[in-house]
């Protein structure tokens, strides 16, 4: 795979960068010759980008080659959006802080260099803003806010903004880079694609455990996909691939959901794809969904704090709560009396400005559809822990029992188990769900909607053994294969 960095004036380059070629942006914008080309990845190093400059159309047309251009134009629109760099200022407040620590000024200039500062400690600094906006030639600055460090603005610069003494170490950073890029493109050369899987090692409840990533492995290449286990530190490396498969716990508000949104913007085929993640993140909205489609569900109301005087009167005692971005159980309270109520409400509604509160409906199990493609690809049962209302019990240490489970054939799971499933999950989209169902006699009631259900191995593939990473495997053979066709049909 070719590499192309693309620069104002390619006689003046002053860096020596192995086995990339660079080319002036006239002439990628203007020659033929780059826009039938197939296997190449434009590293934009043009500066700045603003809206309809030349730099900006570089990002642009690479984009419509289907050559995944870095930094790609959600990434252009990032770097000019003030909301973007105040959200990152807040994620990454702990490393900021520790950071800066021993700088006596006020105001603090941070030079980022394919995600390396010349200074080493500034490295883990340098790489988490590397990896919130992906372009190569970055500069921060800080300013001192009373005794906390701020980052009040993060751009791209120039080649001729770098000084002349820094060139060696961008050197020696860009080879670094580019060399994991080039170890990949010897190894893929045997592979039709390949497919990054985003998992972290130290999570206590994946929603893949280490068998099951395993067999995902394994499954993509008997297809011809070449499957790497990437973490949040990979985020540099995203564009390498042609796909992305996240198995680590999604939220919109962590690092799950910006490599969702760069893989897509990079023209990737992605699960869980970020409007999966936002819709199913929020049980607010997919209340309010499943109300507008007329699908069953426990008595539900959305609470705010002029109507939590009508919670008991409305679903009775006892009842549930539910904190909107809950997951595993967690933020999810049984309240057995009008007090508690009270006091639970009013501390899920100082985290957020609404809330879901449900009628209580004890079960021994509850039903888990699992669908891909809007197709259903296993269904299981999950029993409540021992002596406790939920799957999941968790002690005041954080320990954790479950209860059993099983695995069915979907033939024999009722008819409307299915039919409910399916019904909820199609308003979500085509990616990957797990269905929460709760069956009292013969009716059924849909928990919730979860993007990023439970695979693990001995559990979930119970009954369908290595064929359930197999089918898996093959949507996203195809959805990539289609992808192509697309960007060839368009050129």
């Amino acid at each position: 795979m070719k590499i192309l960095l693309v620069v104002a004036n390619a006689k003046k380059w002053p860096l020596n960068i192995p086995d990339c070629e660079v080319v002036s942006a006239r002439k990628y914008l203007t020659e033929p010759v780059f826009s039938r080309l197939t296997g190449v990845r434009v590293f934009n190093l043009m500066y700045p980008c603003r809206y309809q400059s030349q730099g900006y159309y570089v990002s642009l047309l690479a984009e419509a080659r289907g050559h995944r251009p870095v930094p790609n134009i959600t990434t252009l629109r990032d770097l000019h959006t003030p909301a973007m760099v105040r959200m990152t200022d807040a994620a990454i407040q702990e490393i900021v802080q520790k950071s800066l620590s021993g700088i006596k000024s006020d105001r603090f200039e941070l030079s980022i260099y394919f995600g390396r500062n010349l200074a080493k400690r500034y490295d883990r600094l340098s790489r988490e803003l590397f990896t919130r906006f992906h372009a190569h030639f970055l500069r921060a600055v800080f300013v001192r806010n009373k005794d906390a460090w701020v980052l009040q603005n993060i751009s791209p610069i120039s080649i001729n903004e770098i000084p002349q003494s820094h060139h060696p170490f961008v050197e020696e950073a860009a080879a670094n880079y580019f060399a994991k890029a080039g170890y990949r493109q010897r190894k893929i050369q045997s592979f039709r694609y390949s497919l990054a899987i985003l998992h972290n090692p130290e999570e206590k409840d994946p929603p893949s455990n280490p068998a099951a990533l395993k067999k995902f492995i394994r499954a993509g290449q008997k297809q011809g996909l070449d499957v790497q286990l990437v973490t949040k530190e990979d985020f540099g490396r995203l564009s390498e691939f042609d796909a992305l498969f996240i198995r680590e716990t999604t939220n919109v508000n962590n690092h799950t959901f910006r490599f969702a949104r760069y893989a897509e913007a990079d023209g990737q085929v992605v699960i869980d794809d970020p409007q999966s993640i936002i819709r199913c993140a929020n049980k607010v909205f997919l209340a309010e969904l499943l109300e507008h489609q007329r699908i069953a569900t426990p008595k539900t109301m959305i609470v705010h704090k002029d109507n939590v005087d009508l919670i008991q009167h409305t679903l009775g005692i006892p009842c549930v709560l539910k904190q909107p971005d809950s997951a595993f159980s967690m933020g999810v309270k049984k309240v057995d009396n009008g007090r508690d109520l009270i006091v639970v409400a009013t501390e899920m509604l100082a985290k957020s400005e609404l809330i879901i509160a449900q009628e209580y409906l004890p079960t021994e199990f509850d039903w888990r559809v699992g669908i891909l493609d809007g197709k259903v690809i296993f269904v299981c049962r999950y029993y409540m822990a021992q002596n406790h209302w939920q799957v999941v019990k968790r002690d005041q240490h954080g320990k954790k029992e479950e209860g059993e489970a099983d695995t069915l054939s979907p033939l024999e799971a009722p008819d409307e188990v299915i039919r409910i499933a399916l019904r909820a999950a199609s308003p979500i989209g085509c990616g990957l769900y797990g269905v929460d169902i709760k069956q009292v006699e013969n009716r059924f009631y849909v928990i919730e909607v979860n993007d990023n259900p439970n695979i693990d191995a001995g559990l979930e593939d119970a009954l369908l053994q290595d064929d359930l990473y197999h089918q898996i495997m093959v949507v996203f053979l195809q959805r990539i294969e289609q992808k192509k066709m697309v960007s060839k049909v368009q050129r």
